[in-house]
């Protein structure tokens, strides 16, 4: 076939056998399974199924919807200053997705982080704004 084309479709229309691959790869994928084979077998399906629909068959996830959000930070190097980011990220409802600090030069660490921002959470321009009001934070940019 030219070019694949994608389809979203009610898990309940389906053929059982695709729900049941989704469970074996997440199986693995978690660790829960061993291998290919235990998953198959932890899903209850045949290894062959597996091994037919595991590279077409994916699990929609709707936090995709979310917007990503990069904050660039310059924080003041003393202890707890990139925790309490962390908890106030989390208590605002993002969702952490990387963390990268460099070293701290000149007293100062520059960090970025980037995060889902969902409907639940607190919007960018508020998120940020809380960042910057926390005690150690030099600088809060959003990028």
């Amino acid at each position: 076939m030219e070019g694949s084309k994608y389809l979203l479709v009610d898990a309940q229309v389906v053929p059982e056998v695709f729900v049941k691959v989704v469970q074996a790869k997440m199986l693995l994928a978690q660790g829960k399974a061993k291998n290919s084979s235990q998953a198959a077998q932890m899903a209850d399906i045949s290894r062959s199924a597996f091994y037919k629909y595991k590279d077409a068959v994916y699990l929609y996830d709707e936090r995709m919807n979310e917007s990503m959000v990069t904050f660039y930070l310059t924080l003041e190097d003393r202890p707890g200053v990139l925790s309490s980011v962390l908890g106030e990220l989390y208590r605002l409802g993002a969702n952490i997705i990387t963390v990268n600090q460099n070293i701290p030069v000149d007293g100062v660490a520059v960090v970025t982080i980037a995060a889902r921002v969902g409907q639940e959470s607190a919007g960018r321009s508020e998120i940020l704004r809380m960042l910057g009001a926390l005690d150690g934070i030099v600088e809060a940019k959003s990028i």
